[in-house]
């Protein structure tokens, strides 16, 4: 029983045929169907990724937004901007290496 696979011819950049031939020739892959088609998993799973990225990052936005409602926020000056950063990221490599 053989699989019956969809054909598109695409059009790549001469750097990314050599790339293309490179991987084949190397033995990365068998031919360069087989290479564009790890290149989209990737891709694929890359945007995946992303995606959950955005969201993680649209809940922290949330989480400040809401706090700066409550009146749950710091004043800063601009001259102590670089301490107060330097001293979070003190903090959050802390307790990262703590877990």
């Amino acid at each position: 029983m053989s699989l019956l696979m969809p054909t598109r011819n695409i059009s790549l950049t001469p750097e990314q045929d050599a790339f293309v031939d490179q991987v084949v020739r190397s033995g990365d892959y068998q031919n360069a169907s087989e290479a564009v088609r790890d290149a989209l998993r990737v891709l694929r799973q890359r945007r995946r990724e992303d995606a959950l990225r955005l969201r993680a990052l649209r809940a922290e936005l949330k989480l400040g937004v809401d706090a700066l409602r409550r009146g749950d926020s710091v004043v800063i000056d601009e001259a102590d901007l670089d301490r107060y950063l330097t001293s979070l990221a003190t903090r959050r490599g802390k307790r990262a290496r703590e877990r």
